[in-house]
């Protein structure tokens, strides 16, 4: 009979590991190192071995293990063939499933990791009870995943769901990180506010408690909460970015909700402020009715999505 699911969300500097039980209840939760070293070879088989050693801890055989899901940074399509990852230097394409089955034969699936959050939002955090969603993450970057009808939507190579990089701007002159210009993520990651922030700030000499100190997602938006005029123009540019970026989607998934995560989104449902109006003055009319609400499962979101790959 089977009992647990592993779910494993693997990161550029830490694997996070979590061991369920097929009620989506939360058994244990630990860390691993990722050696990214020598083009990533150790990351499987630590991977593996670390599981290996908490079954043996806690005593789980095989056959009641139901299976390993994976959520890996980079383009992971429905096979879950990865096609290359800069993060954990792996620069050749390969299935995960069949690489991994080499160090332990248990059945695996693995994902893109945004797009595994995603999953993990709708099963058990900020989407659950939906079907249909987007989840945004804003965070250094701006990452998200799409669900339609309850499946993750991968794409032709693993690419689909890369909101961060929708074109919004066509006044840019500065490279976004994927070398494109005028992408989402350079005007609504928490590194796009604060840049956001300091073009602002350099526009005139007009009175703001963002001045004379550090700049960042968090400065603007705590100076959003205490009234600071600049601060609530600043947030106006973030949320008509932002909405635009949203509509775009929309009229091609029509979703049910938005789902807003990241470190961004600690600032709360203040950004819904901003971002809500922009997004129905721009989106077609029948997908004004989607909804929105925050994140909950945080830097679990991985480990939980992970786990449902083998719930589904």
């Amino acid at each position: 009979m089977k009992k647990y699911v592993f779910g494993v969300d693997v990161g550029g500097t830490t694997v996070k590991m979590g061991l369920f039980d097929m009620n989506a209840n939360v058994l244990e939760k630990w860390e691993i190192k990722s050696v990214t070293a020598n083009g990533g070879e150790r990351i499987l088989p630590d991977i593996a071995g670390s599981i290996q050693n908490k079954m043996k801890e806690i005593d789980i055989e095989m056959d009641e293990v139901a299976g390993i899901g994976i959520g890996v940074p980079g383009p992971v399509d429905a096979e879950g063939t990865v096609y290359k990852t800069a993060n954990l230097g792996w620069d050749t394409v390969f299935n995960i499933p069949k690489a991994f089955r080499e160090y332990l034969d248990l059945p695996v699936m693995a994902g893109n990791d945004a797009n595994v959050a995603a999953l993990g939002e709708m099963w058990q955090g900020g989407g659950k009870g939906y079907k249909d969603l987007v989840v945004v993450t804003l965070g250094t970057g701006v990452g998200g995943g799409i669900i339609c009808n309850g499946q993750m939507v991968t794409g032709a190579n693993g690419a689909g769901g890369e909101i961060g990089h929708i074109h919004v701007e066509d006044n840019e002159t500065e490279e976004c990180g994927c070398h494109n210009i005028g992408c989402l993520e350079q005007y609504a990651s928490a590194t796009g506010i604060a840049r956001l922030a300091r073009k602002r700030l350099e526009e005139d000499t007009e009175d703001s408690v963002l001045r004379g100190r550090e700049i960042s997602a968090k400065s603007v938006f705590d100076a959003v909460k205490f009234g600071d005029k600049v601060a609530i123009q600043i947030a106006e540019r973030f949320g008509e970015y932002l909405g635009k970026g949203l509509a775009a989607i929309a009229g091609v998934v029509n979703p049910e909700i938005f789902v807003i995560g990241g470190g961004v989104s600690k600032a709360g449902e203040v950004l819904f402020e901003y971002i809500k109006p922009y997004y129905m003055q721009y989106a077609f009319r029948g997908c004004r009715d989607a909804e929105f609400a925050l994140a909950t499962l945080g830097n679990d979101a991985g480990i939980f999505g992970a786990a449902k790959l083998i719930l589904a």
